[in-house]
């Protein structure tokens, strides 16, 4: 816009020079012409906003080229530019009523020019201005949905990092909720590992070294056997321990063999620990259709270690019988003995809550840990049939959790350590 300004101020006074060469009137119209180029260039200078210096500055404009107009009407054609300078600097009724006069100023000028009366004089000039507004009109609008669009771009890219900051901490908030979900489990499960082995193990050398203590004057050798018993308790304690130390996997488990060869050690360990009071057989039905995962086969070991602990402490039993079943989608471990039995039925709350009344409580937990289910069935003077059986495809391959919260716990067995 600014160089059509000044291409038809030059077009405008050469036709001037040109058509009335040497006329008094020359050096007005080329010092107002000069005028109205430097007036038009000092625009950009003053800004776009209305201020009293800016409007100053359009009026000044407008005069010297309504001027020039009625010097040398050819000048007329300069009003396209000013159209735009006057609707872009002012408000729309004053920059309409501006446009309004510059046409009609335009109008005369042309028939001025003109030698008679010619139509398209009187409404080429308004039809002009029209398309000039309307075109100005529209850009304006594009500049101000563009503006809008780019407000909403800013806004929604606010929204947008708001929503990643809130996703960030929510990430860690979880990271965090699930470290100390998976402290708590592994608290669990180290509870559990612990009361299986070491607690077991010491609750058996206690008991043989206070039967020794007993018959240590009447019964030398009989207590010397006691301590001996107790002296191999306490070495796979040991090696217990130290297989917490590194992988806090079983001990039977990791001298290899897997599942079936440390229940067959488990059964030879306990029954010569009972010197002839407890025979505990062993008997594998089924072979697995691949390798069982080492969690399955921890937790059944483990339960084969709790259960066996709970019929030498209290069961009074003379046999024992470990009995692994492998099926097509599940294997069971049966733990079965002759002892005294009780009546599960009549188990009282208050009867687990003992110090160390872990013992069913942890074997359940395991057993649902792998999506299996643990049954006890007994009757006094009948014995007891402990059942844990784990599923060898719904089992999670997630680190222990423990149990669902509200899933309400068996009551253990008075055999077990209550």
């Amino acid at each position: 816009m600014h160089a059509a300004f000044f291409l038809l101020l030059g077009a405008s006074l050469a036709r001037f020079l040109m058509r009335h060469p040497g006329e008094t009137r020359t050096p007005w119209i080329i010092g107002l012409s000069a005028v109205l180029a430097a007036l038009y260039l000092l625009g950009p200078v003053l800004g776009s906003r209305p201020t009293p210096r800016r409007l100053t500055w359009l009026g000044a404009l407008v005069v010297v080229w309504m001027v020039l107009v009625v010097l040398a009407p050819s000048f007329a054609w300069c009003a396209v530019p000013l159209f735009y300078t006057g609707l872009r600097i002012l408000p729309p009724r004053a920059a309409l009523a501006l446009v309004a006069l510059l046409t009609l100023f335009v109008v005369a000028a042309q028939l001025r020019l003109a030698t008679g009366f010619d139509p398209n004089l009187v409404l080429a000039p308004p039809a002009v201005a029209a398309v000039a507004t309307a075109v100005f009109v529209h850009m304006q609008r594009q500049a101000v949905r563009q503006r809008d669009l780019a407000v909403r771009q800013r806004d929604l890219a606010v929204r947008q990092r708001e929503l990643i900051d809130d996703l960030l901490r929510t990430r860690r908030e979880l990271a965090a909720t699930e470290r100390r979900e998976g402290t708590l489990a592994e608290r669990q499960r180290l509870s559990m590992e612990i009361h299986d082995t070491l607690a077991q193990g010491l609750s058996s050398q206690q008991m043989l070294l206070q039967a020794a203590d007993r018959s240590w004057d009447t019964d030398p050798a009989t207590a010397r056997r006691h301590v001996l018993t107790a002296t191999g308790i306490a070495e796979r304690n040991l090696a217990e321990a130290r297989r917490f130390v590194h992988d806090l996997a079983p001990a039977d488990l990791a001298e290899g063999g897997g599942l079936e060869a440390a229940l067959h050690a488990l059964a030879d360990r306990e029954t010569a620990q009972a010197r002839g009071g407890l025979t505990v057989r062993c008997h594998v039905e089924g072979a697995p259709a691949t390798t069982l995962p080492d969690r399955v086969q921890s937790a059944l070991l483990r339960i084969a270690q709790g259960a066996l602990a709970n019929v030498t402490e209290h069961a009074e039993a003379t046999v024992a019988a470990l009995t692994l079943t492998h099926l097509d989608d599940r294997v069971v471990l049966d733990v079965a003995d002759n002892g005294r039995g009780f009546s599960p039925e009549r188990q009282t709350p208050s009867q687990a809550g003992g110090v160390r009344g872990h013992g069913l409580p942890a074997m359940r937990a395991r057993v649902q840990q792998l999506g299996g289910t643990l049954t006890v069935e007994s009757a006094p003077g009948e014995g007891t049939v402990l059942s844990a059986a784990v599923p060898l495809t719904t089992h999670p391959d997630a680190p222990d959790t423990p149990s669902a919260p509200g899933t309400p716990p068996t009551p253990p067995a008075p055999e077990e350590h209550a």
